[in-house]
């Protein structure tokens, strides 16, 4: 909420980055109103999060939705810097506003047909022997058609992207330095996006490969329910937890840092200030 309302309130927004970041920002807050949605009703009645009931369709359709579309907008925001950087050195291809707004619909309209399905009718609820041990009434063949390659997308677009990006520094970094000129500008790029892409990566694999695992293991599993409980559960609820550590990291990452986050929450509050005294005189 504070990245939206920062963004909205500045004029970063024009920026064709900065409307991916914003969406983004709606993404993650999508995905923490279904878990909390998800946890109130383990709350008020802990046994259909566990054995299924056609409350969970909902809850677990809006999560998956919002899953879909914070992996769809990072993987935007990688291929966005790659045609950036490009651009800068080669001038083919320039990324506007108007791109940006369509790849933020088309995300969002692809993430709401997938992850609406199991509303439309492809759940398990009268379909015992391919129901979900972690996420009934899902399918197996549900989980497996959307886990396996939007997780491979999120894994492996990004790291195309942003080696691409290293390497284009690295080569205009050569190019300046064989003509004798300074390269410290592009030296410190490459070193930045390195560490960043790094992080990008750590921060995906640790909220996105325990939850491909457990589809794995429940698309091979043919045990019931009381078989598992309550082992596998907890192992559930601590990928829903690192999924959760994703849209606390993302406004890090990729939106606004702390000193920054500080800094524009500052401006905007002293410029509340003047107006406030300018309207009193």
């Amino acid at each position: 909420c504070t990245v939206i309302i920062t963004r909205l309130a500045t004029r970063d927004l024009h920026k064709p980055i900065s409307i991916l970041f914003c969406n983004l920002a709606v993404s993650d807050l999508f995905t923490s109103f279904s878990g909390f949605w998800i946890s109130m009703l383990f709350i008020t009645n802990p046994d259909i999060t566990i054995f299924g009931s056609r409350d969970m369709l909902a809850p677990y359709a809006l999560y998956t939705t919002s899953i879909l579309s914070t992996i769809y907008n990072l993987v935007s925001i990688g291929v966005e810097r790659y045609l950036a950087v490009a651009e800068s050195m080669r001038t083919r291809f320039r990324v506007a506003r108007s791109h940006s707004i369509a790849v933020v619909v088309i995300s969002w309209l692809l993430a709401f047909c997938l992850g609406c399905l199991p509303l439309l009718g492809w759940h398990c609820l009268h379909a015992e022997r391919s129901i979900s041990v972690l996420y009934s009434p899902f399918c197996v063949n549900y989980l497996i058609f959307i886990a396996i390659p939007n997780v491979a997308v999120a894994f492996v677009v990004p790291l195309f992207t942003y080696l691409r990006i290293i390497i284009l520094l690295r080569k205009r970094k050569l190019r300046m330095k064989a003509c004798g000129q300074a390269s410290g500008t592009y030296k410190s790029a490459e070193v930045q996006v390195a560490r960043t892409s790094i992080s990008i990566w750590l921060l995906a694999l640790v909220s996105y490969a325990p939850f491909l695992a457990g589809v794995i293991f429940d698309a091979t599993n043919r045990r019931c329910h009381a078989d598992l409980y309550p082992g596998v559960y907890i192992f559930r609820n601590c990928t829903a937890m690192l999924i959760t550590i994703t849209c606390l990291g993302n406004p890090l990452l990729y939106t606004l840092k702390l000193r920054t986050l500080a800094a524009k929450l500052k401006a905007l509050r002293c410029l509340s200030a003047n107006r406030v005294r300018a309207c009193a005189i």
